[in-house]
């Protein structure tokens, strides 16, 4: 028996490359919480927590992730069987409600463990990688119809991005059309073009909106109206010819299977961190292959870790229709891995080696961690 040492948390704030524009919040910094699992045979496994624009997104922030973890979830399994994962995870689903991504976190980090003891990787535990590369889209999210162009201009002529998520919704809704369609006409050729609407819309406006998207050649559009409309959701799905795609309404199996129930959407965008660990993650996978829906790798924006442990479970999904959205690590200024993961050939490439495959480079999280960060700070106003 491996058992539980300790876990330890560690919130990293990083700076993005630009701002990254949602219809509910612009961000300049992402925020993750960084776990360690530590075993009394000395190995140890690395997860990631994160979040979208503080608490704007979702219910969950970097310091309810850590608080969650830190109080409840590490105490539950001091001393456990670290390689018992399945057990672990029952033992924090009744222990510990909601609070999806910080479960997720954890149990990232016990695969990530058990596998490095194993010598294999992760996406071995869950039956092997049927491909090493996915499609890998990128968001435009500047707000700016020339800025976006030249981006994507920028990104096909270095062969890193072919498939492109436009953030929509916080204007009115024939600026935001405008917008698009001034992109469509510039790359569509050249690319896939889809919107993320981030519940923003009414159903009127949706209605609209998506007969405008379908007209300047759209290819899909993610979650234009809010998640506790299922129904509504639905009539978008039967009315349209563009694609549909579930995301804010996924929060796990349960929800999946509302949603797959009646075919309320036709692509499922699948989160590991919203779904509440890989386990789950992978059963909201398969409700959506029983169910004919098309599968799409969705992000919290995830650094490294998180991207990486997403990889692993992605790839061993033979159909991938609508590819993924693992681009979290290009956004941020700094890299946190030794290795950074491949981004070329229009692909996100799975990393090599036990366990995720991913190292962790520990002199940017001492750079970035939060902690270290304030003392920084109240060392130099004293001084």
């Amino acid at each position: 028996m491996t058992k539980i040492d300790r876990i330890e948390t560690t919130i990293v704030d990083l700076p993005t490359i630009r701002g990254h524009v949602l219809s509910m919040t612009t961000m300049m910094l992402q925020s993750i919480v960084l776990v360690r699992v530590k075993f009394a045979d000395g190995s140890e496994g690395i997860g990631e927590g994160t979040s979208i624009g503080g608490m704007s997104y979702g219910a969950e922030s970097p310091e309810s992730i850590k608080s969650a973890i830190d109080t409840y979830i590490a105490p539950l399994l001091d001393g456990r069987d670290g390689d018992q994962i399945n057990a672990l995870i029952d033992v924090m689903d009744r222990g510990v409600k909601g609070n999806p991504i910080a479960r997720c976190a954890v149990e990232t980090a016990l695969w990530d463990g058990l596998a490095k003891r194993l010598g294999v990787s992760v996406a071995r535990l869950f039956g092997g990688s049927v491909r090493t590369a996915m499609p890998v889209a990128w968001t435009l999210a500047s707000g700016n119809s020339e800025t976006d162009i030249a981006e994507a201009r920028e990104m096909i002529a270095a062969r890193r991005h072919n498939i492109f998520k436009l953030k929509i919704g916080k204007r009115a809704l024939r600026e935001d059309i405008a917008h698009v369609a001034a992109i469509c006409d510039a790359v569509g050729a050249e690319a896939s073009i889809r919107v993320d609407v981030n519940q923003a819309w009414s159903l009127t406006d949706a209605r609209w909106g998506l007969r405008g998207l379908q007209e300047i050649g759209v290819d899909l559009v993610e979650q234009p109206i809010g998640a506790d409309h299922i129904r509504q959701l639905k009539s978008l799905t039967d009315g349209y010819e563009i694609a549909v795609m579930a995301d804010e309404v996924l929060k796990g199996p349960s929800s999946a299977m509302r949603v797959a129930a009646d075919r309320s959407a036709d692509v499922f965008a699948v989160k590991i961190a919203q779904s509440g660990g890989l386990k789950r993650g992978a059963e909201v996978i398969a409700i959506a292959q029983a169910a004919g829906i098309g599968l799409y790798a969705g992000t919290m924006l995830e650094a490294g870790v998180g991207t990486a442990a997403a990889l692993q479970l992605f790839s061993t999904v033979p159909v991938l229709d609508w590819g993924t959205e693992l681009f979290g690590p290009l956004l941020l200024q700094h890299e946190i891995l030794s290795t950074p993961l491949q981004y070329h050939d229009f692909a996100v490439h799975l990393p090599e080696g036990a366990g995720l495959g991913a190292d962790i480079d520990e002199d940017k999280i001492d750079q970035f961690r939060r902690d270290r960060s304030r003392t920084t700070h109240a060392v130099a106003a004293r001084s």
